[in-house]
């Protein structure tokens, strides 16, 4: 086995046996842990108990970050005419109709979040097999399937974060870079565990949030405890 280096061996210990801490306390940990010589990613995953396999118990949301993510989103827009010129005038790095299709059919998959017009979505529905499983299938329910096209990629780009449970039930997200100040930090996580307690579905039974922990890109993690964590 590698023998660790310095900076892990130290994160480790100073990470030795802390769990259950308050929201605070966690990102104050995390942060000051995190001394790669790139900027990390905060990250966050939430265990819920449930079984994503059913549909009642499916959680799927957004939530605008009140002090965004850092990360420079690209964005990719389906929509032609004015709905086009719209998406290009607020800021998409990509626009098109069969053309933008045939790109992506190709493999060439350059952003991170897709949207579309309605009138688009027949277009769109031959992708399913290539965007679905990248959590990139535009969905009215999350506000992707839009004729407001300027305002959803203005969301996008100002710190809009899409969650969906995967198989073991486990949603996760990008909460800011490690730059954050604490106290940015600690709202964008509050932020983001409130919208993942608000999208408890009607199938849910029993204890609805059963783990929180937080990250950094090279750090090790923490938990959160849930009671303090899951406040408005």
């Amino acid at each position: 086995m590698a023998k660790l280096g310095k900076r892990a061996r130290a994160a480790r210990e100073a990470f030795a046996g802390k769990s259950d801490l308050s929201v605070e306390d966690a990102v104050a940990l995390v942060k000051g842990n995190a001394k790669a010589k790139f900027d990390e990613t905060i990250e966050i995953a939430v265990n819920l108990g449930v079984d994503p396999r059913h549909a009642d118990q499916m959680v799927r949301g957004v939530v605008g970050l009140p002090n965004g993510t850092g990360k420079d989103v690209r964005v990719a827009v389906f929509a032609r005419g004015p709905k086009a010129e719209e998406a290009q005038a607020a800021g998409a790095d990509i626009v098109g109709a069969e053309d933008l299709m045939e790109i992506v059919q190709g493999g060439k998959i350059d952003f991170d979040r897709c949207i579309a017009t309605p009138d688009m979505m027949p277009v769109v529905g031959r992708l399913g097999k290539v965007l679905g499983p990248r959590n990139l299938m535009p969905n009215p329910k999350i506000g992707t399937v839009t004729m407001d096209v300027a305002q959803a990629v203005k969301d996008a780009k100002g710190g809009q974060v899409q969650f969906k449970a995967e198989k073991a039930g486990v949603v996760h997200a990008g909460v800011g870079k490690a730059s954050f100040d604490q106290a940015k930090l600690v709202e964008n996580v509050r932020a983001f565990i409130n919208a993942v307690a608000k999208a408890k579905p009607a199938g849910a039974k029993g204890s609805y949030m059963k783990r929180i922990s937080l990250t950094s890109t090279m750090g090790p993690g923490v938990t959160i405890d849930v009671a303090d964590a899951a406040t408005e």
